[in-house]
């Protein structure tokens, strides 16, 4: 049976600045060393000891103190590897640390140190600190490089007006010689579900001489996908090979695949994912997409195949075998799922609950119990002190609730609940909606009250579960002669939809 799940499509994010610049600058009192043009390895030996922060808690200051108080020496180029790294894996409130370490230190910031600062602000505080940031910089400090960080800030928080009028701003600056603050642009409207809007600007491009990257193809070809217009991706991908043969990387490759895949063109599909493998691109992520696009075109060799490739290429990784098992899962390889699953957790160095969420998933779904029970106890033992059980949880309450097993339901929710504390959860929508079911199908209200009692204290209790609470009253034959006032008192829209319901139960 062909699997017709959308797959993932190549990331049409912005760029932002990757790299920070080296400065050669001494600060003798906190022994900061003018950068060496040969490395020593010792970026990577401060970056794994403020890494590990994320599980032992601490602060960056102190960390950056005890490691100058051993007498070691702190390189600014050192500093920026760790912030590039940090930044990387998502650790955005201990790489800003590392800035704010530098600055205090008085480390001389390049032009681009501002605008990692700006971005990492806007990422841990918000928007309105980073614009009060960029507020205070000197004039040397607003350059092109401040002002795109900041325009990426408003692209990705959906900010139009803002977004537009320091493109503007940009604009008079002369700050749009290349096609970063247009791919900011483009990115937003295909957030925004106007894809319409990303070929004028593909147009400015061309009429400024601006040349085409590869991320500009990328979305300029997902804008026509979102218009159902094939002729329209294909006639974008063949300007592009035709303008200049370099610019088909292996992401061009993908998005194309991925865009053929959500048309359910899987011959074609497969064309554009041979190809991909024909470039043999020195970059895990790329077979990460081949094993998922695979996957979509219900190629089960394909996917064993390149992971054969992949464990060749580069040493295994959690995220790597994260990606093989959502496949086979997906492709509902259960053995395969199981002799994978185990070679990887022989092996595995730190235990990754995603996996094992993975697997437990399917095994549910197969009513395969006593295997998922045995593999979310030994997870339990073996994940460290960070790791979150909810996805598993949720697994076994869907299985629990689908078997008739209420109570059991229940106990898997007050043991997420405790978790709650510690980390913030919401219920995965399709869990929600099981649990709602139940009820309605019981023509248990009492039951769905105390749910969204729960909901609400979560901070979820919205349209959807107030639509299927209603359901369930209409499924039992009862009023809630309060339930307009409760809408009203909880923020929820009275639409159409919902005021059809809404009469069966509160009547006017």
């Amino acid at each position: 049976m062909m699997i017709r799940n959308q797959s993932r499509l190549i990331s049409t994010g912005s760029y932002l600045v990757r790299q920070l610049c080296s400065t050669p600058t001494e600060t003798v009192s906190q022994r900061i060393a003018a950068p060496t043009p040969f490395p020593t390895g010792n970026e990577d030996k401060l970056y794994k000891r403020l890494s590990a922060l994320g599980a032992t808690g601490g602060s960056v200051t102190g960390a950056l103190n005890a490691y100058i108080m051993e007498g070691k020496t702190v390189r600014k180029d050192m500093l920026e590897y760790c912030v590039r790294s940090l930044r990387k894996f998502g650790r955005y409130r201990h790489a800003l640390e590392v800035i704010e370490w530098m600055e205090s230190r008085k480390i001389h910031f390049s032009y681009t140190d501002f605008a990692v600062y700006l971005d990492l602000t806007a990422k841990t505080k918000g928007i309105a600190a980073a614009e009060e940031y960029f507020n205070s910089l000197s004039e040397y400090a607003k350059n092109r490089y401040t002002y795109g960080a900041l325009l990426n800030c408003y692209c990705k928080e959906l900010m139009t007006e803002r977004a537009l009028a320091l493109f503007e701003k940009m604009d008079e600056l002369k700050f749009l010689g290349n096609t970063v603050a247009f791919n900011n642009l483009s990115t937003m409207y295909l957030r925004l579900g106007q894809p319409e809007k990303v070929r004028p600007l593909v147009n400015q491009m061309k009429q400024r001489n601006i040349s085409l990257d590869n991320l500009t193809y990328i979305v300029w070809m997902q804008s026509y996908s979102h218009l159902n217009d094939i002729d329209g991706v294909e006639r974008v991908f063949y300007e592009m090979c035709n303008e200049c043969e370099d610019k088909c990387r292996w992401t061009t490759y993908s998005n194309l695949a991925s865009i053929y895949v959500k048309a359910e063109l899987f011959e074609k599909a497969e064309l554009a994912l041979k190809k991909l493998e024909e470039m043999k691109p020195r970059d895990r992520k790329a077979y990460h997409f081949l094993i998922s696009l695979y996957c979509n075109t219900s190629n089960l060799d394909a996917v064993n195949r390149v992971w054969g490739i992949l464990k060749s290429t580069f040493p295994p990784t959690n995220t790597s075998s994260l990606v093989l098992l959502q496949a086979l899962a997906k492709l509902n390889a259960i053995d395969i799922l199981k002799q994978c699953f185990e070679e990887w957790e022989s092996r595995c160095s730190s235990y990754d609950m995603r996996l094992a969420d993975v697997i437990i998933r399917a095994y549910l779904q197969k009513d395969m119990y006593e295997e998922a029970a045995l593999i979310f106890n030994n997870a339990k033992k073996r994940a460290n002190a960070s790791a979150r059980f909810f996805k598993s949880r949720e697994s076994f309450m869907i299985y629990y609730l689908r078997s008739r097993q209420l109570d059991l339901a229940l106990n898997e929710m007050e043991a997420a609940l405790s978790e709650a504390k510690q980390f913030h959860w919401r219920p995965m929508q399709v869990t929600v909606d099981t649990f709602f079911r139940f009820f309605e199908e019981e023509k248990d209200v009492d039951g769905a009250e105390e749910f969204c009692k729960v909901l609400k204290s979560l901070n979820c209790l919205d349209f959807s579960a107030y639509s299927l609470l209603i359901k369930t009253y209409i499924a039992a034959g009862k009023l809630a002669s309060d339930m307009r006032q409760r809408l009203e008192d909880d923020d929820i829209e009275i639409t159409d939809e919902l005021e059809d319901l809404l009469v069966k139960v509160c009547p006017p």
